[in-house]
């Protein structure tokens, strides 16, 4: 991976018995923002913002495990599961010696960054929340859809063809350049023993995740967050219904509400505005 000053870096922490791979961005010595992307993504979907960010702060970009970079899990029943996350999450946290960070979410790195700011051992370690286009109740209808397209892994036979599935599958993330999608296309593939190419998660991930997201609640935990908290919705979200959003909006730390034209599920968090937005809040 080529870096500047302000990165990207690689690093490869030893967390819970699994390497972890983490793209690092700034001064170390600068504010921490740990950046957590949603569930069959990779830390690497932060590099436009974080790009922009990086002068600001130390930003800590993970590939959960199972995805990108990062191992795989030899026991995926006990290992890909919110606490397991929320787990490796703090330990991340103590190995970089981040007493206290920013937090910004997308999806699954949202419902990661609720569950710590919630619970009272860990709330501390949260000063400031972005929930991006995730919230304590999900509408199931797209649970469904999200399980139909994460639970199978296709093969492609060329780059070309991954990154044309790409385009389809994430096109609710709303406006990409030409450089953002071959980003995406690069860092989200891998080659198979036949040569083709896949997305770079272990199978597992997606199994687990369709065994335990039915009837998702999480109102108690979202009810004890007291950090300030903005909340990121794209506008034809089906992940996070309307309904919802102004919902949260009125429980728990009762976050601005901020949503995104031209997208669905779930921002990119790549263009201008949305990076301003971001810049304002976590400063």
């Amino acid at each position: 991976m080529s870096s500047t000053a302000n990165g990207p870096r690689s690093l490869y922490l030893s967390i819970a018995g699994h390497e972890v791979h983490v793209t690092e961005w700034g001064d170390r010595d600068a504010p921490a923002l740990v950046m957590w992307h949603g569930l069959a993504r990779v830390g690497r979907d932060f590099d436009t913002i974080a790009r922009q960010l990086a002068p600001m702060f130390h930003i800590i970009c993970p590939d959960t495990i199972g995805r990108g970079l990062s191992s795989w899990s030899k026991d995926p029943q006990a290992d890909y599961t919110i606490p397991a996350y929320c787990g490796h999450a703090i330990e991340m946290l103590d190995r970089l010696g981040l007493e206290q960070v920013r937090w910004v979410g997308t999806s699954m790195g949202g419902i990661i960054g609720m569950a710590l700011a919630g619970t009272k051992e860990t709330a501390g370690r949260i000063e400031r929340l972005v929930i991006n286009d995730v919230g304590p109740e999900i509408n199931q209808a797209a649970v469904d859809r999200i399980k139909a397209y994460v639970t199978m892994v296709p093969e492609f036979p060329s780059i070309a063809h991954f990154e044309a599935f790409l385009r389809i599958a994430y096109a609710p993330f709303g406006k990409m350049t030409d450089a953002e999608w071959r980003l995406m296309t690069e860092t989200s593939l891998r080659r198979r023993d036949n040569g083709t190419y896949s997305s770079h998660y272990d199978p597992a991930v997606m199994t687990v995740f369709a065994e335990h997201m039915d009837e998702f609640d999480m109102w108690d935990i979202y009810d004890a967050i007291t950090c300030p908290t903005l909340l990121v919705r794209g506008e034809t979200s089906d992940l996070l219904l309307a309904e919802s959003a102004v919902k949260m909006t009125q429980r728990g730390p009762c976050p601005a509400l901020i949503t995104i034209p031209g997208c669905g599920h779930a921002p990119a968090l790549n263009t201008q505005d949305q990076v301003a937005v971001l810049k304002g809040f976590l400063a």
